[in-house]
């Protein structure tokens, strides 16, 4: 695994890259220049035709703790925190933007505490694996701050108003059971076997039709604003593109042929 700039690594395994924070002595927090550093190693991916699947991860037991807090002090003692926090949610922004529009899917490996900031980029990714001592934390009114980052997006549409007001406005913690059962999470597995299972995730939907994937998420984002006659007119226009390119017609011709298909992008 090597460094690609400050506190984030990447390492490449076949098809699948992982992406990992690693700033482990500030629970991998993050300021602009951190999320900045992902935006880019994010769009390096979603350019790189090698790559059809992509982990994001926190080194030494988090995922990440989101922004960083001592950094936002130093700001308010300078007399330019608005400043900070315009470039900060700036650059989360983007980062989930790269994250929603990955054209092939990104699983969230976490093994810790995902909180503010990190719980927004978490929510952002295609799948979810957590261990028991995962903890999903909303946090920004602990600060008197706002949620950022998607959250106030993502939540709805996971919980429902109702859920996303009792999670945002009664305490914002979650332990890894309750996350599953609202399927904040995907899978819980055992602390040593999450980036094994993350890993083994990644290369089955590394060898799966990512560009059907890509649709996927483009559908599933878009259905948040669409009335049921546009996604459908969406959906039928998807899946005829996708007779044009490579992967139906071999699903149809493996089908046949009774043997497992080939999806090679």
């Amino acid at each position: 695994m090597g460094s690609v700039g400050p506190g984030l690594a990447r390492h490449v395994e076949g098809s699948v890259v992982t992406l990992t924070f690693s700033r482990p002595s500030r629970l991998n927090a993050f300021g602009p220049g951190e999320l900045r550093q992902l935006r880019l190693e994010l769009q390096r991916v979603a350019q790189d035709a090698g790559v059809r699947a992509v982990i994001l991860t926190g080194e030494g037991g988090s995922f990440s703790a989101g922004g960083d807090v001592s950094a936002m002090a130093e700001s308010l003692e300078k007399g330019d925190l608005p400043e900070m926090f315009h470039d900060l949610v700036g650059e989360q922004e983007r980062c989930v933007r790269e994250i929603v529009e990955m054209p092939k899917p990104v699983i969230a490996a976490l093994p810790g505490v995902a909180a503010g900031g990190g719980f927004s980029l978490a929510l952002a990714c295609d799948w979810r694996i957590g261990t028991p001592k995962t903890v999903l934390v909303t946090a920004f009114t602990a600060l008197g701050g706002i949620p950022d980052g998607g959250l106030t997006y993502f939540l709805p549409h996971y919980l429902g108003i109702g859920g996303a007001q009792e999670l945002l406005f009664g305490g914002g913690r979650l332990d890894a059971q309750r996350a599953r059962e609202l399927s904040l999470l995907h899978e819980i597995v055992p602390e040593g076997e999450l980036m094994p299972r993350a890993r083994a995730r990644a290369q089955e939907l590394a060898r799966g039709p990512v560009g059907a994937y890509a649709g996927i998420k483009r559908l599933l984002v878009s259905s948040f604003a669409n009335s049921l006659e546009t996604q459908l007119a969406l959906e039928r226009r998807a899946m005829v593109e996708a007779t044009r390119g490579t992967e139906l017609p071999e699903g149809i011709r493996a089908f046949r042929a009774k043997r497992t298909p080939r999806f090679e992008g």
